[in-house]
């Protein structure tokens, strides 16, 4: 077989937690994931690709998270919690009337959140002792950032969701006779965020378990950047460039391009490399063995920040006047390298990409990503990237979180969309089906094909492409302001035929793993 020991010849979904089925108005870690998991297998799957797993702020968007370390509360399952005994079936008989194919982020917050506290009323009263213990020692081995994040958490309410550099003086920078007066104050509401943690990774941990039991292997998203609002910020402002109030002096983001005349204003705060360095990148090491706590695998997102990162005034109402300035480069990779050895990696290395990245990623053997629907608008004398020419060593998408459905991007060819001017469309469509050999009535599944047959040992389709559907299931419009993340399917989408049909692409391009 094909492959190397992180990355075997495989293939599998992409599709976040939010989009699963289930009757909260968000999907969770309940029924409706094992479901999923066993639609995997049986389509002989081997990997289900999620997204930042983290308590999502600004917009709801899994990149704009309130800790990089913290699994998001909504996800819990509220039956799990029952079957635990920290809810009561009474508890569970009303369930609001919510869409079945939108996330209803509002809506499901008011009704979860309720029954969220109830549930560590009823732990705090009755939980059994073996819970207890296994509490206080998730509590102790998470103790590094579990502390600062359930503070910040509980400060945040305590401030009306106020930006944290909003707060008082004393305790916005974290004053020592301020954090123990205020510790002491919210007390309960720190345990209680403790609390949720606790049973995010406890029900986390039971689906991961199911999924290995049926060779599927996580994979997940470790954004680059940090909220600004996050407990990270807070917690570390000698890590970041920040004024003395704690904004941002200068913020992330990606110089203009083809695609956007003032490039993409992000407004993440920027890392002090410099002082990461000095404690060997201590903060990051402990964030990537937190997120191997969840996942098997991590997608790097925006790889070549780490070579280098376009920096932009705070001041900017746009990412026009930044500079390039110079990332870690490989000394932080060797350093995360002599701490927590060969880690599996993907590298998002989307975009314009220099030879000094390329070098970097290939010196650590990371595999970088490969996009189909960006293989047919390129230069045509670029041969590198048609998916012919494609490595071993890359992970083939259809299309990622932030693109259309590879129908939607069909569709959308002639009439132009926000990113394609119609003319340039109509080309790329056309060479896409002259190079495919096909009219484009099943213009999903000759791209699921196209990419299976692919030399790249790992290949990734979002669910919204088995399915068939077009740009109303697209996940996420980058650069739009709202209306993004709240694509979900239903269970009776996944049909026997479906998984037929993904199964014998699976088994005939070599891509299915031995079972147990």
């Amino acid at each position: 077989m094909r492959g190397n020991l992180e990355f075997p010849r495989a293939s599998g979904i992409l599709l976040h937690l939010t989009s699963l089925p289930g009757p909260c108005g968000i999907g969770d870690l309940g029924s409706g994931a094992y479901r999923f998991a066993d639609f995997l297998a049986s389509s002989r799957q081997s990997l289900w690709q999620m997204l930042p797993l983290g308590p999502t702020g600004y917009g709801n968007s899994p990149y704009q998270c309130l800790s990089a370390f913290a699994g998001n509360p909504q996800f819990l399952s509220l039956d799990k919690l029952a079957a635990d005994g920290l809810l009561e079936g009474p508890d569970l008989e009303h369930l609001p009337s919510l869409p079945s194919t939108e996330v209803s982020w509002e809506a499901a917050a008011r009704f979860k959140t309720p029954l969220l506290r109830k549930s560590f009323e009823n732990f705090e009263k009755h939980a059994s002792p073996a819970m207890r213990r296994e509490f206080d020692a998730f509590c102790a081995r998470e103790k590094t950032w579990l502390e600062d994040y359930a503070l910040f958490l509980a400060l945040r309410e305590a401030h009306g969701l106020a930006h944290w550099n909003t707060w008082e003086e004393d305790i916005r920078d974290r004053r020592r006779k301020a954090l123990r007066e205020w510790s002491q104050r919210l007390a309960g509401e720190i345990r209680y965020h403790q609390y949720l943690q606790f049973q995010f990774f406890r029900q986390l941990d039971e689906l991961r378990w199911y999924c290995h039991e049926r060779q599927i292997r996580l994979i997940g998203d470790a954004p680059i950047f940090v909220a600004p609002d996050s407990a990270d910020v807070w917690a570390n402002p000698e890590m970041f460039y920040l004024d003395v109030e704690g904004r941002p002096t200068v913020v992330a983001g990606v110089p203009p391009d083809y695609f956007s005349m003032t490039g993409q204003l992000w407004g993440n705060p920027l890392y002090r490399w410099d002082v990461m360095e000095h404690d060997g990148y201590e903060w990051w090491i402990q964030r990537l063995q937190a997120a191997y706590r969840m996942v098997d695998i991590i997608r790097l997102d925006h790889f070549r920040g780490f070579e280098g990162y376009w920096e932009i005034p705070a001041s900017e109402r746009t990412a026009v006047n930044g500079r390039w300035v110079p990332g870690p480069g490989a000394r932080f990779f060797e350093a995360v390298q002599k701490e927590l050895g060969r880690l599996p990696i993907i590298a998002e290395d989307l975009g314009v990409i220099t030879p000094e990245v390329e070098a970097m990623r290939d010196r650590f053997g990371f595999p970088g990503m490969k996009v189909l629907q960006f293989a047919f608008g390129g230069d045509p004398t670029d041969e590198t990237a048609l998916p012919h020419n494609y490595p071993e060593n890359c992970v083939v998408y259809t299309g990622t979180h932030d693109n259309d459905t590879t129908v939607g991007w069909f569709r959308s060819a002639g009439t132009g969309d926000t990113t394609r001017m119609k003319e340039a469309a109509e080309r790329e469509i056309n060479f896409a089906l002259t190079y495919l050999g096909t009219d484009g009535k099943d213009i999903n599944w000759d791209f699921i094909h196209l990419a299976m047959s692919s030399r790249a040992h790992t290949v990734i389709i979002p669910l919204q492409d088995v399915l068939g559907l077009g740009g109303e299931a697209r996940l996420n419009l980058p650069g739009r302001a709202g209306g993004n993340w709240g694509w979900r399917f239903t269970l009776d989408m996944l049909t026997e035929l479906m998984g037929d049909r993904l199964r014998v692409q699976t088994v005939t391009h070599g891509r299915s793993l031995a079972r147990k």
